[in-house]
């Protein structure tokens, strides 16, 4: 590991007890900053009232007003994602209602810069849909750093993934990020060898920083902008906070293996920023007589800046 990254670990990574609620706050109170969290969802009704439902009662209530906006971005849900979500209180936005000129792709990351243009937080703070046993200390955790540190524009969680009953004892989920994303970053942007959850879904960042980067419209959006963030805005400008255990639903492997193309591809991008070939994915299903071939397109498109966006200056402008 670096020494740089060394220094790094001791001084941008934190705990969330740390940064008690009454001392952001006060740091809230003093700048002015305003807060919005998206949960981008896809047919997560199962979890996302619970979410919604400890955010409003922990960080929205009168004694801790540290959260001043709560959007669901629903990307297309068949269940009742949506009808969930709005009874326990957080604004829904359907994706296809925002930016209708351009048609969506599918994808988290599509959902996550089309949010950009329906919230007006200063900081925006993403949390998955899918967690369980939730802890609004994910939220207040992440941002936190940003709203007592002016030097820090991009904040990941860090946390416990405990596999699902069946596992070994100690065993971690992650099994992308163990096997594709954490060889990449420390081989090609060693800098980032210190993130424990480098693809982790929940981070906070300040918007004028989100409003610059490119989003890949799908699995490769976690990557891609904590890379993008490094080369934007420095090193030292990104930190991590640990908010304990995540629990969610895990991927089954042959999702992973799609993941960890895009991931790679993303990855392949930005070391190469030219005219690559789109690459397919060939993977392999039992059927009747034999193993059959799936073959699927990898996630390569990416949506530019939101500061380039006509309709978002225009908003800004406003």
């Amino acid at each position: 590991m670096l020494e740089e990254v060394e220094r790094w670990l001791s001084s941008r990574s934190w705990s969330a007890a740390d940064r008690p609620l009454e001392q952001l706050l006060e740091a809230k109170r003093q700048t002015g900053r305003t807060v919005s969290v998206v949960l981008p969802a896809l047919d997560e009704e199962a979890t996302v009232g619970a979410i919604v439902a400890a955010i409003r009662a922990e960080l929205m209530c009168d004694a801790v007003p540290l959260v001043d906006e709560l959007v669901v971005l629903d990307s297309g849900s068949t269940d009742r994602t949506a009808e969930v979500a709005a009874a326990a209180g957080a604004r829904v936005v359907h994706r296809d209602t925002v930016l209708p000129r351009l048609p969506a792709l599918p994808g988290k990351g599509e959902v996550l810069w089309r949010s950009l243009l329906v919230t007006t937080g200063d900081i925006i703070c993403f949390v998955d849909a899918d967690l369980r046993e939730f802890s609004a200390t994910f939220v207040s955790g992440i941002v936190g750093p940003l709203l007592t540190d002016p030097d820090v524009h991009f904040v990941k969680a860090m946390y416990d993934r405990p596999l699902e009953a069946g596992g070994h004892p100690g065993e971690q989920g992650g099994r992308v990020t163990e096997l594709v994303a954490r060889p990449l970053l420390n081989l090609h942007w060693p800098q980032l060898a210190g993130f424990v959850q480098p693809l982790g879904g929940e981070y906070a960042a300040r918007r004028s920083l989100l409003e610059r980067l490119p989003f890949p419209v799908g699995y490769g959006v976690e990557l891609g902008l904590l890379v993008d963030a490094l080369h934007t805005v420095g090193h030292d400008a990104l930190a991590q906070v640990d908010v304990g255990v995540r629990k969610h639903r895990h991927q089954g492997g042959q999702a992973l293996g799609r993941m960890a193309a895009a991931i790679y591809r993303t990855a392949q991008l930005r070391l190469a920023r030219g005219h690559l070939v789109r690459p397919r994915l060939t993977q392999f299903d039992r059927g009747e007589e034999g193993f059959v071939p799936r073959t699927t397109d990898v996630d390569t498109e990416e949506r530019p800046p939101m500061a380039e966006i006509p309709e978002y200056a225009a908003r800004r402008a406003a």
